[in-house]
């Protein structure tokens, strides 16, 4: 086995973390026994959605430099779900947005923070030339509220709710990303909601194929702040993201999360990644490149994990 956690010859050993892989796989016997590798599901979201591909690249990264884990990725419905596989113990990793939390710690919480990543932006999606120019435009209208299971869902539906387009104002679908786009498309919906990190590279490669408007969302931040809590704020979408009009949106912030049961030492090994390397998750999406240690500590209400905590305090962000 490797000695060391770096390909580039970082001198930190790993045999005590290698020699805790080892129990947490079950491995007994004979030294020359093979050994299983420490699997870590990675719960994301849609494929042509962030944090798939942030996923994607943090799992290639825990591949390469952490000798004796096996790292992939889930596809999942996104936020609501991947908390849900996390905590079940069927994910060890995931991405969620703050709203989806419960407003205060839990006594015994099953899932802990590894750290905040990003923000996640609030899209209302329409064609250029549709009728839909304002939030309460949708009304009576076909519009996608995002998949069953995902924080989009959860911040469209507090949102028409504040709005007062909730319930059978609107005529809603629960389509995911791909989905959405597709529905758009073909004019079988008039709109979609979908939360994500700038940018959303679905709604980037529909903005290419047809000319889109982007729903200005900006005055119902403190309605939603007033209503929920004081995890939304108020971003900005420039033109130059998907060749629109510049608008506000709605934000709150998404945590990578992390079951509660997982080892300290690899905890702090995945949180060292994951700040070390921005850059090369960056290459992937643009959104994992404004991760910082000082930020990154911020995951009101939920507590980060000891082991990503234990790496925080030793890097003194």
């Amino acid at each position: 086995m490797n000695r060391h956690w770096s390909a580039r010859g970082r001198r930190r050993t790993a045999a005590p973390l290698a020699l805790l892989l080892l129990l947490v796989a079950g491995v007994a016997g004979c030294r020359d026994e093979p050994t299983e590798p420490v699997r870590i599901r990675i719960a994301t979201g849609s494929p042509t959605a962030v944090y798939h591909a942030f996923g994607q690249s943090l799992a290639a990264l825990l591949n390469r430099e952490l000798p004796g884990v096996r790292a992939d990725v889930v596809v999942t419905a996104a936020s609501a779900q991947n908390v849900r596989l996390v905590g079940a113990g069927d994910a060890e990793l995931g991405f969620t947005q703050a709203d989806v939390l419960p407003p205060r710690e839990p006594a015994h919480p099953a899932v802990l923070a590894v750290a905040r990543v990003y923000d996640d932006l609030l899209h209302l999606v329409t064609t250029a030339g549709g009728p839909v120019r304002t939030l309460a435009d949708l009304r009576g209208r076909r519009v996608s509220v995002g998949a069953d299971g995902s924080g989009t869902e959860v911040t469209a539906t507090r949102l028409l709710e504040v709005a007062q387009l909730g319930g059978a104002r609107i005529r809603q679908e629960h389509l995911g990303l791909d989905d959405s786009v597709a529905a758009l498309r073909e004019g079988r919906i008039d709109a979609f909601f979908f939360s994500g990190g700038l940018p959303v590279r679905g709604v980037a490669e529909l903005a290419q194929r047809s000319a889109l408007r982007m729903v200005d969302l900006g005055d119902w931040t403190e309605p939603l702040r007033r209503a929920y809590g004081q995890v939304y704020v108020t971003r900005d979408i420039p033109r130059s993201v998907y060749q629109a009009e510049p608008v506000s949106t709605v934000a709150n912030p998404n945590y990578l999360i992390v079951r509660a049961s997982l080892p300290a030492d690899l905890v702090r090994e995945v949180t060292r990644l994951l700040m070390e390397r921005r850059e090369e998750l960056a290459a992937a999406h643009p959104a994992a490149g404004r991760m910082s240690p000082r930020s990154a500590i911020v995951t009101t209400p939920l507590p980060l994990h000891p082991g990503a905590a234990r790496w925080y305090r030793d890097a003194k962000p």
